[in-house]
């Protein structure tokens, strides 16, 4: 099955179509950059010109960075509040005029790594941790997702753990990678506490980067790069569609 899988991030939204039975991307992915917050205009024109771009008739899976359930979108973070209580499927479905899967943005990248990538065959408990804009996770025990885990929002010193810990916050604050690893591995103290994972996936774009953080890195769990790395969100996108995700 071929679908058109867009992820929506905090400055871009990015797709391409997509092999589901391999996770294959099948042409160079396409990036439109948005503000953050975004509003809904900005958005749905940024979802629309990426399915034009393609000349896109087939159905397209989405990675939005909020609570997904049946299509309508709950809690948002970084994206804005004016997308909160929509019908998010509704809403995209006009705007690109195909049929339209919605799921978690994170649990889109966790379904494409645990199909595709180091996940894959994994038994026990695996945790995946995309570090952007913000934090994203998916949380999966013997390949079963459990859905919508916005674990980059558990409290640290007052604030969600993503204002501490994510990639932006290294840029924001100038910090050097093990600077950064330092912070990651509290966050980590605090997901082995919470979850016991029998493996780390860490994914977003920082993934791309390993070499030069992963040295520092420290945890009781194995802990390991995304091997789809920024493409793992628009694969799992599309995965929404042979899931019935969303």
């Amino acid at each position: 099955m071929k679908v058109l899988g867009i992820d929506i991030g905090g400055s871009a939204l990015k797709g391409a179509p997509v092999d589901t039975k391999t996770g294959r991307l099948l042409a160079e992915r396409y990036r439109v950059e948005i503000k953050s917050p975004c509003s809904l205009k900005e958005g749905l024109a940024a979802a629309r010109e990426i399915t034009r771009h393609f000349k896109w008739k087939g159905p397209v899976g989405i990675g939005f960075p909020g609570i997904i359930k049946a299509g309508h979108i709950g809690a948002v973070g970084n994206l804005g509040k004016v997308w909160e209580n929509k019908n998010g499927a509704a809403l995209f479905r006009r705007a690109t005029g195909c049929r339209v899967q919605l799921l978690n943005d994170a649990d889109a990248a966790g379904l494409a790594e645990v199909a595709f990538g180091v996940g894959r065959g994994r038994p026990g408990t695996v945790l995946l941790l995309t570090f952007g804009t913000g934090i994203g996770s998916a949380l999966f025990h013997g390949g079963v997702l459990f859905p919508n885990a916005e674990l980059g929002h558990v409290p640290w010193r007052g604030k969600p753990f993503e204002r501490y810990a994510a990639a932006s916050v290294r840029k924001r604050a100038r910090l050097d990678w093990k600077e950064w690893a330092q912070r990651v591995n509290i966050y980590f103290g605090v997901m082995e506490r919470l979850f016991s994972p029998d493996l780390i996936i860490i994914g977003g774009g920082v993934s791309k980067k390993s070499a030069k953080f992963m040295r520092y890195i420290r945890a009781r769990a194995r802990v390991v790069p995304a091997r789809l790395h920024n493409d793992a969100g628009i694969a799992g996108a599309a995965l929404a569609w042979s899931r019935k995700s969303g």
